[in-house]
């Protein structure tokens, strides 16, 4: 296996540390446990660093795959679906603490449902999709808008009342959907859905 695909699947183990790092804890377990009662206090700020640290690898690993010529079909498969998986992860469970609203998140996952089974309905008849440049832009200001809004609005809060995290996140939200509108239009015409 080469270095590329070991970032991508350095980035699917962060995940787990994400989720277990994130303040969702009983409370019977916050009161008698002293490091889940810092984590309770503190987690949010460690998996908001774990999502950024996961969101990051995503440029290092595309970066080398291709300098180093070690683009491989593994790393094709596993490089968006570490994407979709941080993402999602941090959507479920930004709604679970309604730190988001339902459809949000709602609309945000359907999309990446959708263009995921456009892309295996591809692979399937042979068709290559890539993604394209502006997918890589969506990415950037998904990971932007979630960090700003596990950080409740920090930094930006310092300096305004405006919901900046609320303002990124709406923005993330149109991009997402716009540019999957046009992915689909784009691509639609190369697939055979004939039964």
């Amino acid at each position: 296996m080469n270095l590329a695909n070991k970032i991508t699947i350095a980035r699917i183990l962060l995940i787990p540390i994400f989720i277990l790092l994130f303040p969702i804890y009983p409370e019977w377990l916050i009161s008698k446990n002293p490091i889940i009662h810092h984590l309770d206090i503190y987690g949010i700020y460690y998996a908001t660093a774990i999502f950024i640290l996961a969101s990051s690898t995503d440029k290092l690993d595309g970066y080398i795959a291709r300098k180093y010529n070690q683009i491989t079909n593994l790393g094709k498969l596993l490089d968006p679906l570490a994407d979709k998986l941080l993402i999602c992860a941090a959507l479920i469970l930004m709604v679970s603490e309604q730190l988001i609203y339902t459809w949000v998140a709602f609309a945000i996952i359907a999309r990446e449902i959708i263009i995921t089974g456009i892309r295996i309905v591809a692979s399937s008849q042979k068709i290559a999709m890539q993604a394209d440049q502006y997918g890589k832009i969506k990415m950037v200001f998904q990971v932007i808008a979630i960090s700003a809004v596990l950080l409740n609005n920090r930094p930006f809060s310092y300096i305004t009342e405006i919901r900046i995290d609320q303002v990124l996140m709406y923005i993330a939200l149109i991009l997402t959907i716009y540019l999957g509108y046009n992915y689909i239009k784009n691509n639609y015409r190369m697939l055979n859905f004939q039964s």
